[in-house]
């Protein structure tokens, strides 16, 4: 690959550059039990922006606000630089039952919240962080062009929705003349590559973006787990809970998972690298994707997720990735492709591209 963090990529159909790894902070502040702290979190930030990176992701309750409001310390004297991605949507109070969804109001209010954290008059990227099956989407979509024509966002994204939802809203946006969604945030690894059947694709027709989260499926993928931490947790899992307890939680710490990891694990040591590196540098091969998000607790997990943009895969080694890691499409897709079909559609002319 030999890339760099200041080989910037457009940001789906804008002029915004971004790098093609983004800072996670997620991580910054130990208000869950796992973070980073203040100390650590700085230097992980440091580094990564003296390396030439410039995009920076977190969400307005990650580690309980505390995750925002580092992010805003540490990127005093160097802002205007910094390409700052925040989301709403998490609820700010549980017993308020409009503190949290993707209404106005609590759009609205978070954004506020947001920029008071960060210390700052504009967020440069604001995703819709995930669809709550209740709010209009033309709520959704002019709450959002308001924002954007009071200057206190530049740019707008979406994250975890159904693919469908998405694009009938880039539609109406272009439709209505409102600002159009730039970014699709999701979750995307050798672990959970469902996503291509529909997401990806959409995405690179409607000109958004991806950025994959959790690239390393919940840390599944940099090999530190086995069969023993398959252990189901007491109780539900909380974002308070263990990383382990997080990594089933979310689905990546399965026997399947395990598997893929073995692989990962094994192409690795082929190639004289690590798993981590593997795992990143595979997602940044989809040409939909415009940058992964890396979500480093230690300087030394960053040192080593960064390495990732100089690895460079064999066709051996994509092949063995590809085999355990692949997903079956499904209908229409893996119907439209057979051969019947094709014939039935095309009779015996030939068309480029297809």
């Amino acid at each position: 690959m030999t890339d760099s963090l200041d080989t910037y990529r457009l940001l789906g159909r804008s002029g915004l550059r971004v790098s093609p790894l983004s800072l996670g902070a997620m991580t910054f502040g130990a208000d869950w039990g796992w973070g980073a702290d203040k100390d650590d979190a700085r230097r992980i930030f440091d580094t990564y922006v003296d390396r030439g990176g410039n995009f920076v992701d977190t969400a307005n309750m990650y580690t309980n606000g505390t995750s925002e409001t580092l992010v805003g310390e540490f990127a005093a004297g160097r802002r205007d630089r910094l390409v700052l991605a925040t989301k709403y949507s998490m609820t700010r109070r549980e017993d308020d039952p409009n503190a949290g969804g993707n209404h106005r109001k609590s759009m609205v209010q978070s954004v506020e919240e947001s920029l008071r954290r960060f210390k700052s008059d504009h967020i440069d990227l604001l995703y819709l962080h995930a669809w709550d099956f209740l709010t209009p989407v033309e709520e959704v979509l002019r709450g959002m062009d308001d924002l954007v024509r009071a200057g206190k966002v530049l740019y707008l994204g979406i994250s975890d929705t159904p693919a469908w939802q998405v694009s009938r809203m880039q539609a109406i946006a272009d439709l209505r003349g409102w600002s159009p969604l730039i970014a699709l945030q999701i979750e995307y690894s050798l672990i959970e590559r469902t996503v291509e059947r529909d997401l990806i694709p959409m995405a690179q027709e409607m000109g958004l973006g991806v950025v994959p989260w959790s690239p390393l499926g919940s840390g599944v993928l940099t090999g530190k787990y086995t069969r023993a931490d398959l252990v189901q947790p007491d109780g539900p899992v909380l974002p308070e809970g263990t990383r382990r307890e997080i990594a089933i939680g979310n689905g990546a710490l399965t026997e399947r998972g395990l598997v893929v990891a073995e692989v990962v694990k094994s192409v690795a040591a082929d190639m004289g690298t690590t798993p981590s590196r593997v795992a990143l540098a595979w997602t940044l091969l989809n040409p939909g994707v415009a940058s992964t998000i890396i979500g480093a607790r230690t300087s030394e997990q960053l040192a080593d997720n960064l390495g990732a943009l100089d690895i460079e895969f064999g066709d051996e080694h994509l092949a063995r990735l590809d085999e355990v890691s692949a997903q079956p499409l499904g209908f229409p897709h893996e119907f439209l492709r057979k051969p019947l079909v094709q014939h039935v559609v095309f009779g015996s002319v030939k068309v480029a591209g297809r």
